[in-house]
């Protein structure tokens, strides 16, 4: 499905979803990741080997459109740190005293975030993971992702990098293994890694609570049915970047992450997601949905119903294009003016 974004391409060449139901029959998916170990993934990518083959002619499955939120800068925050109590050090400069992770952070961002408010080389943080001993569960295989818990952190007397990290993964251990969680993944036959795996995607793809629970039902709706997700922030994920524009050359990456080409989930979570989004993983909202477009901000339609999915996108289509036009309209008096200085 195509996304509320400038640059999207053209949506009407992609007119065909994944033929999950019919092609698959009674086939009903597990709820779990469809790859291998890391250490095996690693050895067939040194073979060269390719992913399986991307189906015929997708309409994407979309991500939530996030304009305001770019327009106010709030999206790939990158490596910038909230820091809401400064103290004086003992030469009289102001010092951070608390670092705060927001919810959706990848890793990269908190290592990079948890470099700067310590003032250490960029890398620093991430290097450190050898040595941090964090409590993670086994099938992570060492990759904290997910488990960087969103929440405000002191920074102590003596700060480091492991005692930093180990908070973030001790406190998403308090939150994922406590009864409400517990229950919930037991409830939906997934362990709680794949519940986080799930509330990470849920956090990518969602604009508000409501539409988590949603996001999080057309998950469960397309995993049941043998439908690949489709999710375009696996995709972002696979290519270490953030952005509303997923090409047709982006769905057929070889890589774990491409939800269009891999069955089930990925391999890890996608993101640190928080309360809301983790609530939405284990309580989806009950629907029959297979689809999702958000139109413009604010309007994210859902449907089981795939002509009536084919009509949203095509509203979408046409209010893209209007904005487009409008844009270069508006750019042309500018352009003149800048011609007649």
């Amino acid at each position: 499905m195509p996304r509320w974004s400038a640059g999207t391409p053209d949506w009407s060449r992609q007119d065909d979803d994944m033929p999950g139901l019919s092609a698959n029959g009674g086939y009903r998916a597990r709820m779990q990741t469809n790859t291998p170990p890391r250490s095996a993934r690693s050895a067939r990518s040194a073979k060269g080997a390719r992913g399986p083959r991307s189906p015929r002619r997708t309409i994407r499955l979309t991500r939530r459109g996030r304009i305001a939120l770019i327009a106010t800068g709030a999206v790939v925050a990158g490596t910038a740190v909230a820091v809401p109590l400064l103290m004086p050090d003992d030469e009289g400069e102001s010092r951070p005293t608390s670092l705060v992770v927001p919810e959706g952070w990848r890793a990269t961002q908190v290592y990079g975030a948890v470099d700067k408010v310590l003032a250490l080389p960029a890398g620093t943080t991430k290097k450190s993971l050898a040595k941090a001993n964090l409590k993670l569960p086994n099938d992570a295989e060492g990759n904290p992702e997910g488990y960087l818990y969103p929440a405000t952190y002191p920074l102590g007397e003596h700060p480091t990098p492991e005692k930093l990290l180990n908070a973030m993964v001790d406190k998403a251990n308090k939150e994922f293994t406590g009864a409400p969680v517990a229950a919930g993944a037991q409830r939906n036959a997934l362990n709680v890694y794949q519940a986080v795996t799930i509330a990470s995607i849920v956090q990518a793809e969602a604009a508000t609570k409501e539409d988590m629970g949603k996001v999080a039902r057309v998950i469960f709706n397309r995993l049941e049915r043998g439908m690949p997700l489709q999710m375009d922030s696996t995709i972002n994920y696979a290519l270490g970047r953030s952005t509303l524009k997923t090409t047709t050359k982006d769905t057929k990456i070889d890589s774990p992450y491409n939800s269009y080409q891999r069955m089930g989930l990925p391999p890890t979570p996608i993101a640190n997601p928080g309360d809301e989004a983790m609530g939405a993983a284990i309580d989806p909202t009950p629907g029959d949905w297979l689809y999702f477009v958000t139109v413009k901000p604010g309007d994210t339609r859902f449907t089981a119903d795939y002509a009536e999915h084919q009509r949203n996108v095509a509203e979408f289509n046409r209010l893209q294009q209007s904005a487009s036009k409008k844009a270069e309209s508006e750019a042309e008096p500018e352009a003149d003016a800048k011609a007649a200085k």
